[in-house]
């Protein structure tokens, strides 16, 4: 994913409604490359585990190229 600008736009997190804990988080996004001829926006579903940890901007970033990327290869 170098070469492509990723930035997260929102995020949705669900909570479980008896503990308070999130449940999961949706990771909205878009994207375009250096000459804008590639254009991507979606979300990356993460769990509470994935979440934990990575809430920073920067964090959410490197999980989102790294979904994609495994993604893309497939």
């Amino acid at each position: 994913m170098n070469g492509m600008t990723i930035r997260i736009s929102q995020t949705s997190v669900k909570y479980n409604q008896e503990t308070g804990e999130v449940e999961s988080v949706q990771v909205h996004f878009s994207g375009h490359d250096q000459n804008r001829t590639i254009n991507i926006n979606g979300y990356i579903p993460l769990t509470a585990e994935e979440y934990n940890g990575n809430e920073s901007i920067a964090s959410m970033t490197n999980l989102v190229k790294q979904n994609l990327a495994s993604r893309l290869a497939e």
